[in-house]
């Protein structure tokens, strides 16, 4: 018998078919305009009719232009932003501003509010500043409501809401070399200066939209669901859409918003049409109510030790028991169970990182087949790529809702993706399906170009942009400072979003070392600081070695094995961002280690410095 065939009983798949029909799945998907197909958002045409760039949620309130000097101005209302201030003032630093587009804090959790909105990672671990402010959430698994009212509560705990300012964009940062201060100008007028400046806009704060020919033309009614619009269709975040019941509903999009919204939308409208170019790996929830007397025996330090468990978890560490039943950690089990079985040759064992996650994507896969009643059906919603080529998802309801004689899956794989919309609806493959409301779901802007996700222009040195030089991809010490633009932080963008599934552990690493870096530039009567070239190339070159297999996972492979999604660019062959040079390919760990012993040896290295 062929030694593969061997290794694939051994198995119960076959590695040799599974890579095939994985090539063979992302080949299907791949478009040549790649990121292009998606365009910004604006509320001008063909937009106008979606207020996508409006907030339903808030009426704006008007105000005069502000003017005033601060020692430092936080530019984000979220997770980033929130940690960034609080560690800044827990650090001794005073003089906060933090500037947020949205009429509150919370950043994505303040906009998106659609029926099911969650978190996919446990809120013991995920939620920020637990223990600092005496919380401890309701279930494992927060749903969004919970997960807004921490923010606020957040915001009072440490007053964060005192010297913040709502509802105001920032059009234009601009170094002034004069002042040695930040120029700091907003769509309100305003003209604000600082000392220092947090980019805390985090990498999920723009809307992104499928630039799919005719939207304009929709008669009926459409929004995106990060301005989910109740008005319309009744009912609220935990479901019941009563005004849907005489509704035909179209959402375009099956990623982790869909998941999570699909089954509210199934339940409540009259029919329900969900148009999928690659279907999201769904696994079990398994949520519960958070045990009242396992909160009371939680120990000072806990979630710092719990954060740190769950990420080693993650990366095949040891598997604390509480996290056995944890699907980001099915993976690592996978790998566990492999080794124990011992029967894999030593050319499996030096595959074993790929053979693991094809044993995950099989259990995946056979849960569809379990769970959803059509043979057709369930074979269009399994998943055909490695785990991390998209963010997973996991869903008690989702699959079950096609089961529904209401929900009607639209696979648009083959034209990879919707043709056209009409003044009546959606054309996918040939047909017209005539629609009352169109429903886009298709998440945020994730891995768009510098300019776009942080939508305002940055000026540094002479008047040097950002985005020139960032040309060759982000260079940066730390991932944090920029050669040439002074007293500028980078906080929690994309290069934190690469380091784990957890963001906003990774987000609090470095909200930790910006605080104590400004601190210490207060306390020393440091003018303005910024990286040496020297000390940025040394981070680049650093970032460049440390590539290794976790990387290549928390990047979702490389591109020639995913499908298409916003980890790779949508598949995109010459990529305008060098992703590597945004990451750290060592992982959180390492990088908070880094981070920690620069902070230990207090001597700055790396920083040119001018006094006052």
């Amino acid at each position: 018998m062929p030694e593969q065939t061997l290794a694939s009983e051994s198995l119960a798949f076959d590695p040799e078919e599974l890579t095939r029909r994985y090539q063979l799945e992302r080949d299907r998907r791949i478009r040549e305009d790649a990121e292009s197909q998606f365009v910004e958002v604006t509320n001008d045409a063909p937009f106008a009719n979606t207020f996508l760039a409006d907030d339903p949620y808030s009426e704006t309130i008007e105000r005069d232009p502000i003017r005033d000097v601060r020692d430092v101005i936080v530019i984000g209302g979220g997770w980033v932003g929130m940690m960034t201030a609080t560690r800044l003032i827990q650090s001794g630093v005073t003089g906060v501003r933090i500037i947020e587009s949205g009429a509150d804090f919370g950043g994505t959790w303040y906009w998106n509010r659609y029926p099911g909105a969650q978190c996919d990672i446990e809120s013991y671990s995920y939620l920020p500043l637990l223990e600092e402010t005496g919380y401890v959430p309701k279930l494992r698994y927060s749903y969004a409501p919970e997960i807004y009212e921490h923010a606020q509560r957040i915001g009072r705990h440490f007053d964060l809401y005192k010297d913040a300012i709502f509802q105001t964009s920032v059009t234009e940062l601009r170094w002034d070399e004069e002042t040695s201060l930040w120029l700091v100008s907003t769509n309100r007028g305003d003209e604000m200066k600082a000392r220092y400046v947090c980019l805390g806009t985090g990498p999920a704060n723009r809307p992104r939209m499928p630039g799919i020919p005719g939207v304009e033309k929709f008669k009926g009614h459409n929004f995106h669901t990060c301005r989910w619009d109740y008005e319309y269709t009744g009912g609220g975040p935990e479901g019941q859409l009563e005004k849907l019941a005489n509704k035909k509903v179209a959402i375009i999009g099956t990623g982790a918003t869909a998941v999570q919204c699909v089954p509210s939308l199934g339940a409540s409208a009259e029919q329900l049409y969900v148009f999928q170019r690659t279907p999201s790996s769904v696994d079990v929830r398994n949520n519960s109510e958070t045990d009242p007397q396992w909160a009371a025996d939680l120990e000072p330090g806990w979630q710092a030790a719990r954060q740190k468990r769950f990420g080693e978890a993650l990366i095949g560490g040891e598997i604390d028991p509480e996290f056995e039943d944890e699907g980001w950690t099915r993976m690592a089990r996978n790998i566990r169970t492999l080794v124990q079985q011992g029967d894999l040759d030593a050319d499996q064992l030096g595959d074993l990182p790929q053979l693991a996650d094809f044993k995950t994507m099989e259990q995946i896969r056979s849960h569809v087949d379990r769970t959803v009643a059509d043979p057709e059906v369930a074979e269009k919603l399994k998943a055909f790529y490695n785990q991390f080529c998209k963010r997973p998802t996991f869903n008690d309801d989702y699959l079950g809702t096609f089961n529904r004689s209401n929900v009607e899956l639209v696979d648009v794989s083959e034209t990879k993706g919707v043709e056209q919309i009409t003044e009546r609806g959606i054309v996918a493959n040939g047909k017209e399906y005539e629609v009352d409301c169109i429903i886009y779901a298709s998440g945020f802007e994730i891995t768009s170009s510098y300019q776009r996700r942080i939508g305002f222009p940055i000026y540094g040195v002479e008047g040097e942009s950002i985005y020139d030089h960032w040309s060759d991809g982000m260079c940066t010490m730390h991932g944090l400072m920029a050669h040439g633009f002074p007293n500028l932080f980078f906080c929690g963008g994309l290069f934190v979003f690469q380091l784990g599934a957890n963001y906003c552990y990774g987000v609090d690493v470095q909200a930790k070392h910006v605080a104590y870096t400004v601190s210490e530039l207060m306390k020393r009567n440091i003018q303005m600081a910024e990286p040496s070239a020297e000390a940025e190339q040394e981070w680049v070159v650093d970032q460049l070695s440390s590539e290794s297999s976790q990387a290549q996972l928390v990047l979702g492979g490389s591109p020639a094995s995913c499908t298409p999604g916003y980890y790779n660019q949508e598949g995109t062959r010459e990529r305008y961002r060098d992703v590597r040079l945004e990451s750290y390919g060592k992982g959180l760990g390492a990088y908070r280690k880094v981070l920690d012993g620069w902070r230990m040896q207090n001597e700055l290295k790396g920083l040119v410095l001018t006094e006052k």
